[in-house]
């Protein structure tokens, strides 16, 4: 990841280049349940979304890793702003790799959710 590495003592997140995202390391990501929740809920309109906004059953440490495999496999880039880290999908990115992969995706789990009653 040598194109977007923080530098030492700099609150910036490691994201991978464009060139680096892998069509395996997405879909790996967006294997989970509660990843693909928090694509989903990016992908309903939100530009950014600070990570207490979503409403996850897990621990805060466990919510820290769902966030961390989703912006190393570059789903989304992380950002500071103040003191809230904010979360926004790389929609641009993954459309120009992978045509269509992530609203095909969010369609299917957005079905998915309203045929287990989740909605």
């Amino acid at each position: 990841m040598n194109a977007t590495a923080p530098t030492a003592g700099s609150r910036d997140l490691p994201h991978p280049a464009r060139e680096e995202i892998r069509l395996e390391g997405v879909l790996h990501a967006l294997s989970d349940p509660l990843r693909l929740q928090i694509v989903r809920e990016l992908a309903a309109g939100a530009e950014e979304l600070t990570c207490s906004q979503f409403d996850l059953p897990v621990s805060k440490s466990t919510s820290t890793h769902h966030f961390r495999v989703l912006r190393e496999a570059g789903v989304l880039r992380q950002i500071y702003r103040g003191t809230a880290k904010m979360n926004g999908l790389r929609r641009d990115d993954l459309d120009d790799l992978f045509p269509g992969l992530l609203d095909s995706l969010v369609d299917a789990a957005t079905r998915q959710a309203a045929r287990q009653g989740g909605g």
